[in-house]
């Protein structure tokens, strides 16, 4: 089967493509590698099964389509849509391109898809809910998103993406899935992206003090990237004889602070924190509710401990490659 997975070179994008690639799938990465890197790239590339493509998925669709017919004359089955600035540091400093690949970059991959006959899933995130009024998050609540605010290029925009999967769907026909991804991490994060993570493992390994912007009681649902992979794929396949998004991640809820200290443990350093002014627009709670996704059979197997390990086992490698 042929995959095209936008955003292919980035974290997450990169792990799914490794995962078709590993299934036995032929896959065309679609990335012009503003956040991306060609050394996520190495294993898919090497097994002769992955091609990437340099382009911005916000092109007009016949200009898409042209640069996928270079690459291939078979019909494209699958689109993963993965591509945007997903932390707050890149789309701050990427605002009108976060906008153009979740807007009309969408708009244009849904106009390919239709024209292949492709199924389309558009990778959507937790941060449509907003700072959330309702919690646990079901995927019936509509959120409470400022759209104006310092996120909302990204907060909006995937909003947006959403709105023009669920029209397609609706109005002309498109095999149309919609996946929100709660706070995915693991290895190939960007060290210096800002994200929770990176940040603390950052300062952990060079002996600083743990960073926590606000008071750290603010919660986050952390999900492995294995597992989210594992999730979205399942959710590609799903039937689905009308549309319904899902959420996508872990509903183990844990306060910054703990997470902070689970850093700690693993890293075998002593916590000690560095409380930073808060986020403009931070969410303050952040949980799924995976009643939809259970039922679907989609779960995370990977415990926090364990997916902390292995991030930390290839930054450490990272770190030692690069030396």
């Amino acid at each position: 089967m042929l995959h095209l997975v936008t955003g292919g070179a980035g974290f997450l994008g990169s792990h799914l493509v490794d995962a078709l690639v590993d299934d036995g799938h032929t896959v065309l990465i679609l990335d012009n590698l503003s956040t991306g890197h060609v050394r996520n790239l190495e294993h898919a590339v090497s097994s002769g099964r992955a091609t990437l493509i340099f382009g911005d998925v916000a092109a007009p669709a016949a200009t898409l389509a042209g640069l996928v017919r270079k690459a291939t004359r078979r019909p494209v089955e699958r689109i993963y849509h993965m591509a945007s600035p997903a932390s707050p540091k890149a789309y701050g400093e990427r605002p009108w391109e976060t906008l153009e690949v979740n807007g009309p970059g969408t708009m244009s991959l849904v106009e390919f898809a239709l024209a292949e006959g492709a199924r389309f899933l558009f990778a959507s995130t937790s941060e449509i809910y907003g700072d959330p009024l309702v919690h646990p998050q079901p995927e019936g609540y509509f959120g409470n998103v400022d759209p104006i605010g310092p996120r909302s290029c990204y907060d909006e925009g995937k909003r947006f993406g959403e709105a023009v999967v669920a029209t397609a769907v609706r109005s002309r026909g498109l095999d149309g899935r919609i996946a929100r991804f709660f706070n995915c991490y693991g290895p190939r994060m960007d060290e210096a992206d800002g994200r929770l993570i990176p940040e603390l493992f950052g300062a952990a390994q060079t002996g600083r003090p743990l960073p926590i912007h606000g008071t750290g009681r603010q919660t986050r649902s952390l999900t492995y990237v294995a597992d989210a992979v594992a999730m979205v794929r399942r959710l590609m396949e799903l039937p689905q004889p009308e549309l319904q998004p899902l959420n996508i991640g872990n509903d183990e809820e844990r306060s910054v602070e703990q997470i902070a200290r689970a850093v700690a443990r693993v890293t075998g350093t002593e916590f000690a924190a560095e409380h930073l002014p808060a986020r403009p627009g931070d969410p303050q709670v952040r949980r799924p509710d995976l009643s939809l996704a259970r039922a679907a059979g989609l779960a995370c197997t990977t415990s926090l401990d364990e997916g902390l390990r292995a991030t930390l086992r290839w930054l450490r490698d990272e770190r030692m490659a690069f030396a």
